[in-house]
């Protein structure tokens, strides 16, 4: 398929328009996230190529793929490549939206996902890697870098997830859940859609960062809050369908039984000895989502109307960031503005607003950046302050510090 839409430019007056070709620059760069699914693959085949070299004592770096792709590939090419800049065509996104190829790149990502999860849990319990250049199985080190690669995949996989689960189309939706299956998050299937969505930026919503509020604070107030929410929103539904909560139509339960499936099967396979190293996986994977949440509406709060109901959200609610090299690994995810105003949107449509507030950097750099407070507030807490122009009343700030940080602002209290 032709990678070039026709689009009109105006012309003379009386006159047919001429036709402008519009293209998609990032047509083809969305293969490249099959690279998160895939890169255990390459790091094997790495690991051999430097033990056949001689290379054996710096060979095992490569089992730690993963978080060399998040920490440091990502964010050097997002400084490198910069942002992207480009917004499809008002009158081409009905085009865009109908394009099966692009919900195929994503489809592409489930069965590399389960296949690198079946090769990691093989390499955890092997005895026997000789094929590769190794004496016996791996050590412990190299086991947790295999976990660490495969857990990145799972983080990314949930992004993946989140981009299928937004879809009407239910085999779209099943997909979505088998995705998650492998860090054991299905309940984020339900809480992001139906729960996050309607808070998102307000002290209610457990995926939304409060300013003054770290990582480490928000991570466990944010897994623990997103778990419970799901659970009611099912529950909700459940007795409204004058159905039990314990029941297999339950999505929360239906999505856990995935898991348990996946993780049931892997473990008749390869034995017990795979589940530390899947439990740190799962980990791992689902921390990188919270981080994703941490940053992606930091501080942010949307306003209430007179009658006390929360405006909508609207492009200044999110923290965006276009720089292209990280939008293409997370599906457009960056562009989280446009997302939250039109959920259901495919990733390809998705657009960059001028007037949304802007990340310095990619998601991948800001990830780094989260788990060191300090830094972190160095970096993002004045440009909170900007947003709302030096009035942090205005601000989603963490409750126990409120009055602490508008004293030190000297913003009075609402």
């Amino acid at each position: 398929m032709s990678t070039d839409l026709t689009t009109n430019s105006g012309g003379d007056a009386g006159a047919a328009p001429a036709p402008e070709q519009w293209r998609d620059k990032k047509r083809h760069l969305w293969l490249l996230g099959l690279v998160p699914p895939t890169a255990l693959f390459l790091a094997t085949a790495m690991v051999a190529g430097f033990n056949a070299l001689g290379l054996t004592a710096v060979s095992p770096v490569w089992w730690w793929i993963g978080p060399l792709l998040v920490y440091v590939l990502l964010p050097i090419l997002d400084v490198f490549f910069g942002p992207d800049g480009q917004n499809p065509p008002e009158e081409l996104m009905e085009q865009l939206e109908n394009d099966k190829y692009y919900r195929y790149c994503t489809y592409a990502y489930i069965p590399f996902q389960l296949a690198s999860l079946v090769f990691a849990c093989y390499l955890w319990t092997a005895s026997d890697l000789s094929w590769l250049g190794v004496e016996g199985g791996l050590g412990i080190v190299s086991k947790i870098g295999v976990a660490l690669s495969v857990g990145v995949m799972g983080g990314i996989g949930i992004n993946t997830a989140h981009e299928l689960g937004h879809k009407k189309a239910s085999l779209e939706r099943w997909l979505s859940k088998v995705t998650l299956a492998q860090t054991f998050y299905g309940h984020f299937f339900i809480e992001h859609n139906r729960g996050h969505h309607v808070r998102v930026a307000t002290p209610e919503d457990p995926a939304s960062a409060k300013y003054g509020e770290t990582f480490w604070a928000f991570l466990p107030r944010s897994v623990w809050g997103s778990l419970t929410s799901s659970w009611k929103l099912e529950r909700t539904r459940m007795e409204r369908l004058d159905h039990s909560v314990w029941n297999i139509r339950n999505d929360v339960l239906n999505a856990w039984l995935m898991s348990v499936a996946l993780w049931g099967v892997l473990t008749a396979i390869f034995g017990w000895q795979i589940l530390p190293f899947m439990v740190i996986q799962a980990i791992y994977g689902f921390s990188l989502l919270e981080t994703v949440n941490y940053l992606e509406h930091y501080g942010l709060l949307r306003q209430k109307t007179a009658s006390g109901r929360y405006v909508r959200a609207a492009p200044e609610h999110s923290w965006n960031s276009d720089h292209i090299c990280t939008n293409i690994f997370l599906y457009h995810l960056q562009r989280h503005s446009d997302h939250h105003a039109n959920p259901t949107r495919r990733y390809q449509i998705l657009r960059s607003f001028d007037d949304a507030p802007n990340l310095p950097s990619g998601y991948a750099s800001m990830i780094t950046l989260a788990y060191f407070p300090p830094i972190w507030r160095k970096v993002m807490d004045h440009r909170v302050i900007e947003h709302y122009d030096g009035d942090l009343s205005l601000a989603n700030i963490v409750p126990r510090r409120r009055e602490k940080i508008l004293a030190k602002h000297g913003a009075g209290s609402r």
